[in-house]
């Protein structure tokens, strides 16, 4: 159904494109036929439609040796081997703004069902996106979202609100509620990084974070040696720092490894964003007391499993639209077409070891 759709659809855009030429319009490697983008194409749904079996669903992570991205993307491709699909993660080494937009126009000319994305840059990626779907070619969003208007699907991993408040609670209560403490982010552009750090902000303005003082925001690019250099250099600057909360897996690791080995160890708090697995050792030698997260294996699974959905037809991004998502259940799409894994998890000596991720 879905291959034959596309052939329709593509007959159809040559014939658009021969009359639009004659008219003397943008043709075909123009910069508006290249880059600009056009509004996604509007999707029908039948819940009653099977999953289409041989679906092919790419992952694109904002870097593509990134830690926890490369278990998000297991957990994805999993899910499609499940579905019967092929799925494959292609991505970037590193998580500028402009690095995916290649990987998407290849994806593209390489015909995917679907593109199931974690975007560095939610306008960046934008006109590439807009081109996928104006191509029959679900597109879908997980941990970090797109322009709204250049996805099908977000999957967020829990409530951006929830996220970032308890980061402050977290920091505040290892802290003692006083001192200066700073944020070690990823890149300026991050969006879901951006909504957290605001949520933060406003959560510190309630009247019993009131002798907490937040420095401005560093960025250590979800770069593990610029990330250890930020945090070098936030107490180089800052030797009263008592806290430090960083809500990226590569960002809190380098900031461990930093405080492990620093006079500052045991002194100066560390929460933040972390996988288990890279985070244990900070955790058994007092580096770290707790943090959070969800599972990204089970992120990845679940936008899998929406990204086949839309591709199949059975759902179109709408609001209040059910899907099957295999062993986590059925899931129901809110407002702007998200969809919410779950709470986050804290971690602590108590229960690290009883992950493995």
């Amino acid at each position: 159904m879905f291959r034959s759709k596309r052939l329709l659809w593509t007959v159809s855009a040559a014939l658009t494109l021969t009359m639009i030429a004659g008219c003397g319009g943008t043709t075909k490697g123009s910069d508006a036929a290249e880059g600009e983008g056009d509004a996604g194409s509007e999707r029908s749904a039948n819940p009653d439609a099977p999953l289409e079996e041989g679906l092919e669903i790419a992952f694109l992570p904002k870097e593509i040796d990134n830690p926890y991205m490369t278990v998000m993307d297991k957990g994805g491709t999993d899910a499609v081997a499940e579905l019967k699909g092929k799925g494959k993660a292609v991505g970037p080494s590193d998580a500028q703004a402009s690095s995916q937009v290649s990987y998407i126009n290849t994806l593209i000319q390489q015909k995917q069902d679907a593109i199931v994305i974690a975007a560095n840059d939610p306008n960046a990626v934008a006109p590439a996106l807009k081109d996928a779907m104006s191509q029959d070619i679900a597109v879908v969003t997980l941990d970090s979202d797109a322009a709204k208007d250049a996805r099908d699907v977000f999957i967020n991993q829990a409530s951006s609100e929830e996220i970032g408040r308890s980061q402050v609670k977290l920091i505040s209560e290892q802290i003692g509620g006083a001192g200066k403490i700073a944020i070690l982010s990823a890149t300026p552009n991050a969006t879901n990084q951006n909504t957290w750090i605001e949520f933060m902000k406003d959560e510190l303005g309630k009247p019993e974070y009131a002798k907490i003082e937040l420095l401005p925001v560093v960025y250590g690019d979800d770069d593990d040696q610029k990330s250890f250099q930020e945090a070098q250099a936030l107490l180089r600057s800052n030797p009263d720092l008592k806290g430090i909360i960083s809500p990226t897996t590569v960002g809190i690791a380098a900031a461990a490894r930093y405080l492990s080995s620093s006079p500052y160890k045991g002194k100066v708090k560390l929460t933040g964003l972390g996988t288990p697995n890279q985070m244990r050792e900070f955790v058994e030698d007092g580096t770290v007391t707790e943090f959070a997260l969800w599972d990204p294996a089970e992120l990845g699974y679940l936008a899998a499993y929406a990204a086949a959905a839309l591709a199949s037809g059975q759902i179109s991004g709408a609001e209040g639209e059910k899907f099957e998502a295999g062993k986590l259940g059925e899931r129901t799409i809110g407002k702007d077409g998200e969809v919410i894994l779950g709470p986050p998890t804290t971690f602590n000596a108590d229960n690290i070891d009883d992950y493995d991720f």
